[in-house]
């Protein structure tokens, strides 16, 4: 092992050079090494004797990856598998922290297979207990070899894969062995540990110890990940001993102080570990809290009144005040929690909650230096798609607002009327009521601050209150929305409306005001609705002035009216709005224009035909600004290009759903004007993000880059805009003045490379497919074979046609994503079916069908154990391939597997019987299948091979599929006839049924919510099944050419000839002989098949 030591830590040192060769070399090197006794060994000693922290910490990283990326390998040889986990682990209790932060990443790798689930670890437990209990801190030995925090994070490690059900299918499962066992032997006897360190924490306030807090913190943690999801029999009766320990850390603690440095944030991170603590025995155990929720709350409500000077708190403080208003909301939402917490709604409101959401400095601050920090914070909407640390969205005003809305929708004290009291002999009509807290106390104290009036200063304190009740407003939404009309009515008017007519109107107001009425939305009344839509439009149309950013104002309006629009309020004219919208484009950073192209998509998806007419200024806005955008180099693009061709997206589907049926007719002249306008704004547009980083001068097609691409951002909706583009085209010359050729050239080498299955929608890629397929057929572009580009990983001078790229794409498709393979075999069916008319095109086809077969086999071949859904289209689209090119296919699946022809027969001739689900059910599948079983026997039957009962199957098979064939090309038009007829009643029916769905539903039980979440997990387990787009199962294949077979005297021949041959001791079931009797009266002599 000390032989490899120098070599190992050359080669690491290596691997951080700026050479990326030689970088390159040390990474193959070290792989290789991997086979020499004492590789693994070698690599955790330089993990602690390394010449430089430096290489200490390229060893643990190294080390890290290996064990994921090798588990199974490392773990064959056991012996040595053995001593390397058992090394690993007495490393971890020694190294630096720096080097352990990543060392027990691997040493979770190893925990989760060999303790957690193979439970195959039998010593580590008593054997951590040991090292914990001798450690430095807790032994109080400073010569002991053990440090406490590496050992006390090992056990945290080791706990870990229990914060989460194991066995999530199981609704109740048991707390598992090995954390009842941790639990008892480890966690449990430290409590003593922890009270003592608690007390020497708290013993010196002013002064505290780095060390001796992240003792109590990595315990903490350690009990949390114990009772996240499980509650271990041994923890029960230690929680009241760990609980008051936990409540005297949080009454010491002084969110105000002028404390600062590490230790100071440490003991910030203990307490809001015990918040969530709190706040996971509440929500997840609460039987077990019971007694300690009178503490818990007391510890909570002391906190939230820290609240009151938030101006000072600093990030991490404000988390710990909002943690504490969560746990307040928790323990309110139990039983007991009226008891508790009612006392103290008064003192909250007043201490804790409103001084919350009131407007203060650092508010106004942040919204002056970062706006958009400023929206995500307080006024959210779902225009907002930005990204950022979910922590920072945690405020202590969010978590305030909840808990208003939970105390106002608690029951108030009885009320008996007084109809009652004298009638309380009639026991059926003696009534209690209760008024909600929110009506008792809540509105009425909101109600008794001023409205300022338009004079007032942003530092006034009339504004920062009236800020605060706008604010509580909103987190009173379930409280409105049983209210009546009236009342919000009212309401709004009076203390809402206002706001937007004062002179000069407070931004801050206006902003939050409009955010006020989203939230309201979905219980406005009628009578208003135009009113506010009016104000909220006005307020859209703010520009910045003085220097001052009213963009806050425009976001929080537009939010508001998407909100309107969700709820189904729709203005009677969409233009004014669209006016606006088109006369923001281009005005404000990336992160306004993303919102409005957001609010812009949501507008037209809403008005569809009503803003159609609009749609080619729209685009042309769009487009301008787009153009403006495009980096001119292969780069990642900007969020605002995204969303920008998101709504181009949008544009081009209303756009297309409004055409008149006849847009070739004289009178939609028009509309075929507005087409061609936005078609040559799309292909300017395209030509611009693709074209330009390919082509020097894209009209000699000279390469700016051998084997450069453009940027491969947005391909999903610039494949919708490439589609629309080749649905407006009809003649010659349109493909050329559009330059249809070179975008289909770039982006089929584009998709060819693409690999963004999980992370994007692929449908638009797949619709393009089919139009380029469409084009073909109407234009007889053979250019789709022959015009060329380079791959852009590929090798020098490798070079693919159209045709090519879209088919390594679609097969890749089938290849990597479940969800795709039926849109992927769709796509493969129409692709058979080009017409070529040339040799190379037809070479081109050849392979490309070679290539499919082969595809769809290996993938059936995974799957093939269990029949699913996903069988048919793969069996189906080598079955096309196979009518094209019998003999290649055949050969092809020989290939692939021993007897890999029969092995496809037999699997189609299974999904072509009556009994497969889900089965062949539309008409082309059913021709495909009986074209191809036909083939199949006839093959069959001259052929010298191993068969077995494949024949006699098959044969079965293609006569149920022609029975099943000849009753639905029977029964098509009187199947039609009766739709249309029934059609109009199944909308009354769907009608009355969407009023029944409207009954009041119970709230979820805790074990309704179990058993919920495991039929959840239980159906994941079938998750190739699931992911499956069943949507493309009733979708026509492309059948070409295959529809001018003659199947009726293919299978009757076949029938006649060695129908009593093949059916010898077979039973056909009678309702396939009934069916081909029915179908071919003067053919029953060929059905009388021998018993």
């Amino acid at each position: 092992m000390e032989s490899l030591i120098p070599e190992i830590s050359r080669l690491l040192n290596n691997t951080i050079s700026p050479d990326e060769n030689l970088v390159s070399a040390s990474a193959d090197r070290l792989d290789r090494l991997y086979s020499q006794p004492g590789f693994l060994l070698s690599l955790l000693a330089i993990t602690t004797v390394g010449d430089s922290q430096g290489l200490k910490i390229a060893a643990a990283i190294y080390l890290k990856n290996f064990v994921r990326r090798r588990e199974v390998e490392i773990r064959a040889s056991s012996r040595q598998y053995i001593e390397f986990r058992n090394q690993l682990a007495q490393t971890l209790l020694q190294v630096d922290s720096s080097v352990l932060k990543v060392l027990v990443d691997a040493f979770r790798v190893i925990i989760t297979s060999d303790f957690v689930k193979e439970n195959s670890w039998p010593d580590l437990i008593p054997e951590l207990k040991s090292v914990i209990q001798s450690s430095k801190l807790i032994s109080q030995s400073p010569c002991s070899q053990w440090s406490t925090i590496n050992a006390l994070i090992v056990l945290q490690t080791t706990i870990r894969p229990f914060q989460y059900f194991l066995n999530p299918k199981v609704p109740k499962e048991p707390v598992p062995l090995q954390l009842e066992l941790i639990v008892e032997v480890i966690l449990v006897p430290l409590q003593a540990t922890f009270h003592f360190f608690v007390d020497k924490a708290l013993s010196c306030p002013e002064r505290l110890e780095m060390e001796t807090e992240e003792v109590l913190l990595t315990i903490c943690k350690c009990i949390y990940i114990s009772v996240r999801s499980y509650m271990p029999s041994a923890l029960r009766c230690a929680l009241p001993a760990f609980c008051n320990d936990w409540f005297r850390i949080l009454d010491s603690l002084s969110l105000g102080s002028a404390l600062s440095g590490d230790g100071h944030l440490l003991r910030l991170k203990i307490a809001k570990r015990i918040l969530i603590i709190f706040s996971a025995l509440v929500t997840r155990h609460r039987k077990h809290c019971d007694k300690l929720m009178p503490n818990i709350i007391k510890c909570a409500i002391k906190i939230v009144k820290q609240n009151a000077n938030i101006i000072m708190l600093d990030a991490f403080p404000e988390r710990i005040v909002s943690l504490a208003f969560d746990v307040i909301s928790h323990v309110l939402e139990t039983g007991p929690g009226w008891r508790l917490v009612s006392p103290h709604f008064s003192s909250l409101l007043d201490s804790a909650i409103f001084p919350a959401v009131a407007l203060h400095q650092k508010d106004i601050s942040e919204w002056e230096e970062d706006a958009d920090e400023y929206l995500r914070k307080n006024l959210p909407s779902n225009l907002d798609d930005t990204s950022g640390l979910i922590e920072d969205l945690f405020t202590a005003r969010k978590s305030a607002i909840n808990l208003l809305g939970v105390i106002a929708m608690s029951k108030g004290p009885p009320v008996v009327s007084t109809a009652s009291k004298c009638k309380k002999r009639d026991r059926n009509k003696k009534k209690e009521g209760h008024s909600s807290v929110g009506e008792l106390l809540v509105v009425p104290f909101l109600s008794k601050f001023p409205i300022p009036c338009g004079a007032e200063e942003s530092s006034s304190k009339i504004l920062k209150d009236y800020y605060g009740v706008l604010m509580a407003y909103g987190g009173l939404q379930d409280f409105f929305k049983g209210r009546s009309s009236e009342y919000i009515y009212t309401l709004l008017q009076n203390r809402v409306l206002p706001i937007f007519s004062s002179c000069p109107c407070s931004p801050y107001l206006v902003s939050t005001a409009s955010w006020l009425l989203g939230e309201l939305a979905c219980c406005l009344p009628q009578a208003i609705s135009a009113n506010i839509y009016s104000l909220l439009t006005k307020a859209l149309t703010w520009s910045d002035d003085g220097g001052f950013n009213y963009y806050p104002v425009r976001a929080a309006a537009a939010g508001a009216i998407t909100e309107l629009i969700n709820n189904e309020y729709f203005p009677p004219d969409w233009t004014p709005l669209l006016q606006v919208l088109v006369n923001r484009m281009g005005i404000g950073d990336e992160n306004e224009s993303r919102l409005f192209f957001n609010f812009l998509s949501t507008v037209l998806e809403a008005g569809q035909d009503k803003v159609a007419i609009h749609i080619p200024v729209v685009v042309s806005n769009i487009a301008s600004v787009i153009l403006r955008e495009i980096p001119p180099m292969r780069e990642p693009w900007p969020q605002v290009l995204e969303r920008g061709f998101a709504a181009l997206a949008e544009v081009a589907h209303i756009w297309e759903s409004s055409l008149p049926d006849n847009i070739q007719h004289l009178e939609n002249g028009e509309w075929r004007s507005g087409w061609a306008s936005i078609a040559s704004l799309f292909s300017n547009l395209l030509q611009k993000a693709w074209l330009m980083p390919v082509f020097e001068n894209v009209d000699d097609h000279k390469f700016a880059v051998s084997g450069a691409l453009p940027s491969s951002s947005c391909i999903d909706d610039a494949s919708t805009l490439l589609g629309f583009i080749m649905r407006f085209i009809t003649k010659r010359d349109e493909v050329d003045s559009l330059k249809i050729i070179d975008l289909l050239a770039v982006w089929s080498t584009l998709i060819a490379e693409w690999d963004l299955w999980e992370e994007m929608e692929d449908q638009s890629i797949f619709n393009s497919i089919q139009e380029a397929v469409n084009l073909q057929r109407k234009c007889d572009l053979q250019i789709l074979f022959t015009r060329r580009l380079p791959l852009g990983n590929s090798s020098p001078g490798s070079m693919l046609s159209i045709f090519e790229g879209i088919c390594i794409f679609v097969s890749d498709a089938i290849k990597t994503y479940p969800a795709a393979v039926w849109r992927a075999c769709l796509c493969i069916h129409a692709l058979l079916h080009v017409p070529s008319s040339s040799s190379d095109a037809d070479a081109i086809k050849h392979a490309m069908a070679t290539t499919f077969s082969r595809t769809a086999f290996s993938r059936f071949r995974d799957i093939h154990e269990k029949p699913i859904g996903l069988w048919k289209p793969l069996l189906l689209v080598i079955s096309s391939c196979y009518i094209f090119y019998p003999d290649d296919i055949e050969q092809v699946l020989d290939k692939e597997a021993d007897k890999g022809f029969i092995i496809w027969a037999s699997a189609l001739a299974h999904i072509s019987t009556s009994s497969f689900t889900p089965g062949l059910s539309t008409e082309s599948e059913l021709v495909l299948s009986v074209v191809t079983l036909t083939k199949v026997v006839e093959r069959l039957l001259i052929s010298l091979l191993d068969r077995g009962e494949v024949l006699r199957v098959s044969f079965m098979a293609l006569l149920d599929a022609f029975t099943r064939l000849k009753e639905l090309q029977e029964g098509n038009e009187e199947t039609e006839d009766s739709d249309e007829e029934d059609s109009d009643d199944n909308d009354a029916e769907d009608d009355d049924s969407d009023e029944d769905s409207e009954d009041e539903q119970l709230e979820e039980t805790e074990d309704e919510f179990l058993e919920r979440y495991a039929k959840a997990a239980a159906d994941l387990e079938n998750e190739m099944v699931e992911e499956v787009d069943i949507d493309d199962d009733d979708q026509e294949l492309e059948l070409g050419v295959f529809n001018e077979i003659n199947l009726e005297s293919s299978v009757l021949r076949l029938i006649e000839s060695h129908g009593q041959e093949l059916m010898k001791g077979q039973t056909l079931p009678s309702s396939i002989v009934q069916g081909l009797m029915s179908s071919f009266p003067k053919h029953t002599h060929l059905f009388q098949f021998p018993c």
